[in-house]
């Protein structure tokens, strides 16, 4: 039987943690960069890594032969999702993937304007089988997006006084696995968050008393979170989808808190204080 997976996404946050665990559990993985130069090294040669550009639409069939789920991440400076995401999945289905994981956002189903609500509905439309991971805010973003920030005493995000109920990207990847993995999951969307929602005012706080180190959460307004992204060379869209994902913590509509992930995984969510101190050295 075919039992092939393409993780796309394997060397970001959610797919590098994806592909671990199931290179750990056995599984015969392709791995889907866009240069074979960015391959994560201590997975190397035991993982098969393969091409695979959202941009390219000749990378697609290479990757997908033989291929019977996909996890599928939508690049986060890709806003086109007609252009560049729709062939993706008709090239699954021609391939004759049976079930695809995507990694979708938090509150999806309600914001038809965003990027991931408009990939669950082609997914839909197209009759494949389907599992959908509405993610809140990862953790990881503050270890990555945020990092230089941070490191410099300050947590620089537009959310005002709103609650986020933040994941990390290792309790995604476990729930993701099991989708991938496992019967049950099909047709399903599930919103995966921590078990407590927490403003940037407590996430200073945390940062502070864990790292020794003074975190001040400045609350910057949008403009001003936008002039300075921008400085760093961000893309417009990128940094468009960004604002939009902080001002949804703004208007106090990121606090939502499930038990999708306890359900799953049967163990309590990681929470924040651990993710700090686990990946304290980035700081």
């Amino acid at each position: 039987m075919n039992r092939q997976i393409l993780v796309t996404g394997a060397t970001g946050n959610v797919g590098r943690e994806v592909v671990r665990l199931l290179y750990d559990e056995g599984y015969h993985i392709k791995a889907a960069v866009r240069n074979l130069k960015n391959i994560d090294d201590a997975l190397t040669p035991q993982v098969e890594y393969v091409v695979f550009d959202f941009q390219q639409y000749n990378t697609f069939s290479a990757a997908l032969q033989g291929v019977s789920k996909l996890f599928l991440v939508r690049p986060p400076a890709i806003a086109q999702v007609k252009r560049y995401i729709h062939p993706v999945i008709d090239a699954a289905v021609a391939a004759g993937v049976q079930h695809i994981v995507f990694l979708s956002l938090l509150g999806a189903e309600n914001n038809p304007i965003i990027p991931h609500a408009k990939i669950e509905s082609y997914i839909k439309s197209v009759g494949i089988s389907y599992t959908f991971l509405r993610a809140s805010f990862f953790m990881q973003n503050l270890s990555t997006t945020h990092q230089e920030d941070i490191k410099h005493h300050e947590i620089f995000i537009p959310a005002g006084k709103g609650k986020t109920s933040f994941i990390d990207v290792r309790d995604i990847a476990a729930v993701a696995v099991k989708a991938l993995t496992e019967s049950g999951h099909e047709n399903q969307a599930y919103a995966l968050t921590g078990d407590e929602a927490l403003d940037y005012y407590q996430v200073a706080d945390l940062f502070t008393q864990i790292l020794g180190k003074p975190v001040v959460y400045t609350n910057p307004s949008i403009l001003q979170f936008f002039i300075r992204m921008s400085q760093r060379g961000l893309t417009l869209p990128f940094i468009a989808v960004m604002i939009a994902i902080y001002t949804t913590a703004r208007l106090g509509l990121a606090a939502t808190v499930t038990k999708d992930v306890e359900q799953i995984l049967h163990r309590k969510p990681i929470r924040m204080q651990q993710f700090i101190a686990d990946y304290r050295e980035c700081w």
